[in-house]
C-alpha cells in the first residue's frame, strides 16, 4: 500500500533503472509529490530507448499539408530568432547549416502509429488530458530559447543529447522579450542544469522556465497536456449557452418603478440583468457535464475525423465484424466518458467523441472510451445503445473498418 503522506523534500532527480518505469516510483506517489507541484528528472525512464522515427522522417512529415510544423533558427551573434511555419518544401532542409536550428512537428502521434504507442505509458493520467506528442529535431546548438509553458509536459530524450536548464525557484522572472516573434523570457536564471541521454525524461509542471539546447543532433519527444485557459472555457461555455437560449428569455422589468433619473442604470436594473443571465446557467449537472465532455473531446485545432459520405449500414458492419474484421479508431478521434448524475436514467453513461454525446450504459461507455479497436467479441458484449453508438461513430468517421485483406 502506498504511503499517502508526502516526503519532506522529494528529490528532483531519480533513476528509474530499477523500476518502476517510466516514473521510477508508483504513479500515485508521482501525482502526490510532483504533478503540478515540482519538476522531476527521471534517468532511465525508458532504458535503452530507440527512436522509432529518424530525423528524415520528421522532415518528410513537415512537408505534408495539414501538418503543424515550425522551423526555428537562432543567430547567436545577434541573439536573433527566425521562425518559419510549414508545410515546407523538401529543398528547404538541405540548405540549412549543421547547427543552431530546430524543427518542431505537432501531433506526430496522430500521424505515426509507433509514436502513438508511447502514450500507453502515461495511462496514470486521464486520456482526455493528453494533448499530443510533439517531436523536435535539433541540430547541434539548436534551441527554441528560454521560455515557459502553461501546461504539464514530459520531455523524453529519444536520440542524441540535449542540455536542459530549468529555473525551479519560487518566484522566477516571467517577463517576455519584445524584440522576437516567439515568447522568450527576458531573463533566465537556471537553478538546475542537466544533460539528458536517450531514455531520460524531464517532467515540468506549468510555469517552470526552461531552456533546452542540443549538445548533438537530437530528437526530443514532448508529451504535452491539454490545459484550456479559463477564457477559452468561458468563451465556449457562453457560446453554448447563447446557442441553446430560447428567444423569449430576455431582460424584463415588470416591477419597474418611476426612475429618479432617466439616465441612470440603478441597482434594481443591475439585479434584473443578473437575473436574466442567471436563467442561462447550467444548473443541471448533466447538462454541464455534456458541455464539458463535448468541449474537451473537440480537438484544439478543430480537426475532426471526416464523416462517411455513404455510411456503411449497421447490418453490413455487423456482418463484417462477425467475419473477422475490426474497427480501428481514427487517430484524430478524442473520446471520454462520464457518469450521469441524475438517477433513473436507462442509459446512465455518456460517451463523448469529437464534440458529440452518446447516452450509453456505464459499462458500454467505459469500454468504448478505452477501445482503440473493436472486434466482434467486444461488439457482441455491448448493449443495444452501445451497438447503435458504434454504428454512429463509424458513420461519423471515428472508426475505420479494416478487413483481413486490407492488411496486406
Amino acid at each position: 500500500m502506498t504511503d499517502a503522506r508526502p516526503t519532506a523534500t522529494p528529490p528532483i532527480e531519480i533513476d528509474a533503472a530499477a523500476g518502476p518505469a517510466p516514473l521510477g516510483m508508483p504513479p500515485a506517489t508521482f501525482l502526490r509529490d510532483y504533478w503540478q507541484k515540482r519538476p522531476l528528472l527521471v534517468r532511465n525512464a525508458f532504458p535503452g530507448y530507440a527512436s522509432p522515427i529518424e530525423p528524415e522522417d520528421l522532415a518528410g512529415l513537415a512537408c505534408e499539408d495539414g501538418v503543424l510544423a515550425r522551423l526555428i533558427e537562432h543567430d547567436k551573434a545577434s541573439d536573433g530568432w527566425k521562425v518559419r511555419h510549414g508545410p515546407f518544401a523538401e529543398d528547404d532542409f538541405p540548405g540549412l547549416p549543421d547547427h543552431d536550428w530546430t524543427l518542431l512537428v505537432q501531433d506526430v502521434d496522430k500521424w505515426d502509429a509507433d509514436i502513438r504507442t508511447l502514450l500507453a505509458h502515461f495511462d496514470f493520467l486521464p486520456r482526455w488530458r493528453i494533448d499530443d506528442v510533439m517531436v523536435s529535431f535539433a541540430a547541434t546548438g539548436g534551441s527554441v530559447g528560454a521560455h515557459v509553458d502553461q501546461y504539464d509536459v514530459f520531455l523524453l530524450q529519444a536520440h542524441g543529447q540535449r542540455r536542459w536548464q530549468i529555473d525551479a525557484s519560487a518566484h522566477p522572472s516571467l517577463d517576455f522579450r519584445n524584440d522576437v516573434d516567439i515568447k522568450l523570457l527576458r531573463e533566465f536564471h537556471p537553478t538546475h542544469d542537466w544533460v539528458l541521454q536517450p531514455g531520460d525524461m524531464l517532467y515540468l509542471p506549468p510555469g517552470v522556465p526552461h531552456h533546452g539546447v542540443a549538445e548533438s543532433p537530437c530528437l526530443t519527444f514532448s508529451v504535452g497536456m491539454r490545459a484550456p485557459a479559463a477564457a477559452e472555457l468561458l468563451g465556449d461555455y457562453a457560446d453554448t449557452l447563447a446557442a441553446d437560449a430560447p428567444d423569449e428569455l430576455r431582460y424584463a422589468d415588470p416591477d419597474l418603478a418611476l426612475p429618479g433619473d432617466a439616465g441612470e442604470i440603478d441597482d434594481a436594473a443591475m439585479q434584473r440583468v443578473e437575473a436574466a443571465l442567471h436563467q442561462l446557467r447550467m444548473d443541471d449537472p448533466d447538462r454541464f457535464g455534456d458541455w464539458f465532455g463535448s468541449f474537451i473531446t473537440t480537438y484544439r485545432s478543430a480537426v475532426l475525423p471526416a464523416a462517411e459520405e455513404h455510411p456503411l449500414p449497421r447490418a453490413a458492419m455487423e456482418q463484417a465484424l462477425a467475419g473477422g474484421a475490426q474497427l480501428w479508431r481514427h487517430p484524430w478521434s478524442r473520446m471520454a466518458w462520464r457518469r450521469a448524475r441524475q438517477g433513473g436514467d436507462a442509459d446512465p453513461g455518456r460517451l463523448y467523441a469529437g464534440g458529440a454525446a452518446y447516452p450509453l450504459g456505464l459499462d458500454d461507455a467505459r469500454r468504448l472510451a478505452a477501445a482503440d479497436s473493436i472486434d466482434h467479441t467486444l461488439y457482441a458484449g455491448l448493449g443495444e445503445s452501445g451497438r447503435a453508438a458504434v454504428a454512429a461513430l463509424l458513420a461519423a468517421g471515428h472508426y475505420r473498418l479494416e478487413q483481413e485483406e486490407d492488411e496486406a
